[in-house]
């Protein structure tokens, strides 16, 4: 099994963050810039949703050393984002018609949203590195400890 986040299903899973960060930040853009200067809360979000697809598709892609643990931050704040912000799009008018990323759970983006960070989530913990074996003679079950044992 491979521990690097980019290789085999990681490509795949790193083009689809990559697509929804094309996506995003475009229309983040646009909406902020026309909204200028009283940007409403749902287009603040949009922006923030954007900056995390494209730094955990980086992450992702790269997928080893202190970008592993940046991909684990940004997909976390993905699904907490995405949950909070589709939670509290069906109770504000403002979060539900402002076209956010996260708006009701990512409607607006077929709700990829909802299922990328588990499924990004999933991918970083089946590909997270293993620990090398103990050697021998630190084991507990080395064949000097149970002669010990069956002396007792």
């Amino acid at each position: 099994m491979s521990t690097t986040t980019g290789k085999g299903f990681g490509r795949l899973l790193v083009t689809i963050y990559g697509i929804l960060a094309f996506a995003a930040v475009p229309r983040a853009l646009v909406q902020i810039g026309r909204a200028l200067p009283d940007v409403p809360l749902g287009y603040a979000l949009s922006g923030f949703a954007a900056v995390v697809y494209v730094v955990a598709t980086v992450a992702l892609a790269v997928g080893r050393g202190r970008w592993r643990g940046i991909a684990w931050a940004t997909v976390g704040i993905e699904a907490a984002g995405v949950l909070a912000v589709g939670v509290l799009s069906l109770v504000s008018d403002e979060l539900r018609h402002d076209g956010s990323v996260w708006g009701l759970f990512g409607r607006d983006y077929g709700f990829v949203p909802l299922l990328l960070p588990f499924v990004g989530l999933w991918w970083l913990w089946r590909t997270r590195p293993t620990a090398a074996p103990a050697p021998d003679h630190l084991r507990n079950d080395h064949p000097s400890d149970t002669s010990l044992e069956s002396e007792a």
